[in-house]
């Protein structure tokens, strides 16, 4: 893996890629990740998915490496800045893989960036502000990214919040990974996501798509993963026995189903 800061449009991204074992065979899987979280996050899924698929990983402006902008943005912004890294990476068309709030992000390069996305993974996501909502006592505990620069924090209220099989001690290596506590930069990432919803044009998508969920999300509830099989045509949809981070606590389980769907005719 190659970690290294580019420059795109006046904003520093860092970026981390994998190159595929045995050559290009396919488009990249650039991965969008949730709110607050450095692109380490998914270190468990880029290990257990199949080496012949490359990989991109950036930090969001605000987020870990990339620092945070001025000037707050929108969704369709930072799919334009998204695009730009792929051109500065000489990346023409790519797959796409979205968790949680980086769903959203997916979403909209899928829509804006049609002829640049070749398929779309959802993970752990939903339509946006039209979405079924989460519960509200879990919902405030994302108020703030408290749980990502306090690791004892981050244990405690991990099961709350997430579900699935996360143990403190696991839930504490995530937030000592992330160790941060950039306010403004979470508070930018909120507020890219407000009124935000892919509800009124997600029939028009043309991408092979894949949703993944489970059942024991807090989070985002399962009625949100039936309400995008519905809406995208002709996408599949896999659930699974887990939490908001099954990508990360059960990467072993996700990744050759997502490795399959990305590598089918």
């Amino acid at each position: 893996m190659r970690a290294f800061t580019v420059s795109v449009a006046g904003q520093r991204l860092n970026v981390a890629i994998r190159t595929p074992r045995g050559g290009v065979a396919q488009p990249s899987l650039v991965l969008m990740n949730g709110i607050g979280a450095r692109l380490e996050l998914l270190d468990p899924f880029v290990d257990a998915l199949d080496h012949s698929i490359g990989v991109i990983r950036f930090d969001v402006p605000g987020v870990g490496g990339s620092p945070t902008p001025v000037l707050p943005y929108r969704v369709p912004c930072l799919a334009m800045l998204v695009r730009r890294l792929l051109d500065a990476l000489g990346q023409r068309r790519v797959d796409v893989l979205g968790m949680s709030w980086g769903g959203a992000l997916a979403q909209q390069f899928a829509v804006q960036y049609r002829s640049r996305c070749r398929r779309l993974v959802l993970v752990s996501t939903s339509v946006g502000a039209l979405m079924v909502p989460g519960r509200p006592q879990v919902l405030t505990r994302l108020a703030t990214p408290r749980r990502y620069a306090d690791p004892a924090y981050m244990a405690a209220i991990a099961a709350e919040i997430y579900g699935g099989p996360i143990d403190p001690v696991t839930a504490r290596g995530f937030a000592e990974d992330a160790q941060s506590d950039n306010r403004r930069g979470y508070y930018y990432q909120l507020l890219a996501g407000v009124g935000w919803t892919s509800l009124p044009w997600l029939w028009s998508l043309r991408q092979r798509t894949l949703i993944v969920a489970g059942d024991a999300d807090p989070l985002v509830p399962l009625q949100n993963a039936h309400l995008l099989r519905r809406l995208i045509p002709g996408s599949a949809l896999h659930l699974f026995h887990g939490g908001h981070l099954g990508l990360v606590t059960q990467a072993g389980e996700l990744a050759p189903v997502i490795a399959r769907f990305l590598t089918s005719e």
